[in-house]
């Protein structure tokens, strides 16, 4: 399971820029209309921050947030404002650069989500489509290692053509110190029914490969997270699921891509008490169909609400949209 409480982080998006083509982009198409947070509001939410306390954690993130030459200014003023955490989510190739690095570092950025495609060069640039972007990724990830008070947090997203890499992946990283969690993204396209570009991966595929992955990344000491598997093919490994995310102030337009998913088709949603699957979405249901022989419900779970005794779960999809959504100041 994951290290870290999303309940206490506030999520920015101030950029809309990248630098790599990555295949499994989810706001390729829309990161030309997609507008990002602008200054003052984030300036809005330092201020509210430094009054009610109500995050200790900032995270400013977009399609690639070191392009941004703004940064540093933001992360100063994040601590300023009484943050205790400054993280930053980055393909991290910049990383790679030692002195900017120290800037990010001094200028109060200590939490690194890194996005890792794969586990050799060849399949990794392939997938981001730039040539030398492994080797930078991994060079800023061992940088991370001379600064005692950073975290990093890697990020893969699992598609067909990573997910037999996963185990590899983890022993690849295993000598890392700073590498405190790994999360595992199984992917879907923002498209309405479609795989155009054949990234959606079986999960009973995917599973055995998954396995191995969480057990090793386990055995090294860290918190795992996966993101958008269906909770009872983990079986014991099940508390690794976990769906939540930070609140999220991002373009409104963003939402009517991310609804075209069609999340929680589930032949065993009614009768189902997981409380955080998403079940499967319509991409995956028109590649691979309903899955109704290998997918089981979950016991039935029972909860005091606030008011009248005991309700039923709440769908694990309206709970995260619930996170996920912007909460206008």
């Amino acid at each position: 399971m994951g290290l870290f409480n999303y309940q206490h982080y506030v999520s920015l998006t101030m950029e809309f820029r990248c630098n790599l083509q990555c295949a499994h982009c989810m706001i390729e198409g829309t990161m030309d209309r997609l507008r990002p947070q602008t200054a003052q509001h984030l300036a809005q939410i330092l201020e509210r921050n430094a009054h009610t306390r109500e995050w200790s954690g900032l995270i400013l993130t977009g399609s690639e947030i070191t392009l941004h030459r703004d940064l540093m200014d933001w992360a100063r003023a994040a601590r300023q404002h009484g943050f205790d955490h400054v993280r930053i989510q980055t393909h991290g190739m910049r990383l790679a650069d030692r002195v900017y690095l120290q800037e990010l570092v001094d200028a109060g950025v200590d939490e690194f989500f890194v996005s890792v495609a794969s586990a050799d060069a060849a399949s990794h640039d392939g997938i981001t489509g730039v040539a030398g972007s492994f080797d930078k990724t991994i060079r800023g990830l061992h940088n991370l290692e001379d600064h005692a008070h950073v975290v990093s947090i890697t990020n893969s997203v699992v598609t067909e053509r990573s997910y037999r890499q996963l185990p590899d992946l983890v022993q690849m990283l295993g000598g890392l110190r700073r590498l405190a969690q790994m999360e595992f993204w199984h992917y879907w396209p923002m498209t309405e029914g479609g795989d155009p570009r054949g990234l959606i991966a079986n999960h009973l595929d995917v599973l055995p490969y998954l396995e191995r992955a969480v057990d090793a990344a386990q055995a090294l000491g860290r918190g795992v997270e996966v993101k958008n598997f269906p909770e009872c093919l983990l079986g014991a490994r099940a508390q690794v699921l976990d769906n939540d995310q930070p609140e999220l102030h991002i373009d409104p337009a963003f939402w009517d891509e991310f609804s075209r998913n069609g999340f929680d088709h589930c032949v065993h949603r009614a009768r189902c008490g997981s409380e955080k699957c998403l079940g499967l979405n319509s991409a995956y249901v028109a590649k691979f169909g309903e899955m109704t022989d290998d997918l089981h419900p979950l016991p039935l779970k029972l909860h005091v609400t606030s008011e009248d005794g005991f309700d039923s779960g709440v769908k694990a999809s309206e709970k995260v949209k619930k996170v996920i959504r912007v909460n206008p100041i």
